[in-house]
């Protein structure tokens, strides 16, 4: 699997700025335009931190000051305009791979198993949107600009849009306005419609600030109840209370008996701060 100390990504920053909290910043200028190589680093880094104890919670944001994702590369269409099959059976299953791995690469995003904030600012359109919908908390700046674009290309979103962002919002009517029109949306209608938890004033660095308090804090929480608490939201998301309920059980049959619990009843009686061990 290899490890986050070994591995030496070319467009992305990769920064531990306290115990525990991983920042991973988009760093493809001028727009953090999403190419293969691209998608191909934010799968590879998702799946180290994932398995990586010395990770307890992951800040996904932008190095560049002025915004946080202009989307996917129109100019690096790769298969889309791939010619070489011999017919359009065979170019359809090349390009079925494609999108396969393109999504995968996104999901690799919830999947992680640590907690992840998209700390968002500027310009967030097209891919940004796949992107932060995977993340497990949305904060964005007061400069944020959101946008589901692929209409306006010519196609139906197909990275994961059209599948997680209507599960973190509650209004089925505004969606699919967003969807058909591939209009902007700033941070407050983001935040009015539940898409973020909360609007940060400023841009880059206040916000990034705000995901990174917020990042230590639940850093300092049990890793055993903060990563199966992740793990059993997404479960009961996908499933019947019941079911949810019933799987619950049989999960923390085993994770009751860490030495976490009896760690935080201790600190919480004492007064002094828990120290919980590496997961």
């Amino acid at each position: 699997m290899g490890s986050l100390v070994d591995y030496q990504p070319k467009l992305f920053i990769v920064d531990f700025p306290s115990d525990g909290v991983l920042v991973l910043s988009m760093n493809r200028g001028p727009v953090n335009a999403f190419n293969q190589a691209f998608w191909e680093e934010l799968h590879r880094l998702f799946d180290l931190a994932s398995n990586d104890p010395d990770v307890r919670v992951v800040v996904l944001a932008s190095k560049l000051d002025k915004l946080y994702t202009a989307g996917l590369d129109l100019t690096d269409t790769g298969a889309l305009t791939d010619q070489s099959e011999s017919d359009s059976a065979r170019m359809a299953w090349k390009m079925r791979r494609h999108i396969l791995d393109f999504q995968a690469a996104i999901s690799a995003i919830e999947e992680c198993k640590k907690p992840v904030i998209a700390a968002v600012h500027g310009i967030c359109i097209g891919l940004g949107v796949d992107i932060t919908s995977a993340a497990d908390i949305r904060m964005a700046a007061s400069s944020a600009q959101f946008g589901i674009k692929e209409v306006t290309i010519g196609l139906a979103a197909d990275i994961g849009s059209l599948q997680r962002f209507p599960l973190k919002v509650a209004n089925d009517s505004w969606t699919r306005e967003l969807v058909y029109t591939g209009r902007n949306f700033d941070a407050a209608e983001a935040h009015q419609h539940g898409f973020v938890s909360n609007v940060v004033q400023g841009g880059r660095s206040e916000v990034l600030a705000a995901a990174i308090e917020l990042a230590k804090d639940i850093s300092n929480k049990s890793p055993i109840a903060v990563q199966g608490s992740k793990h059993l939201l997404d479960y009961s998301r996908d499933h019947s209370v019941q079911d949810g309920l019933a799987y619950t059980a049989t999960w923390n049959m085993s994770q009751l008996q860490a030495s976490d619990l009896v760690e935080a009843v201790g600190a919480f009686m004492t007064k002094k701060p828990p120290r919980f061990a590496k997961l």
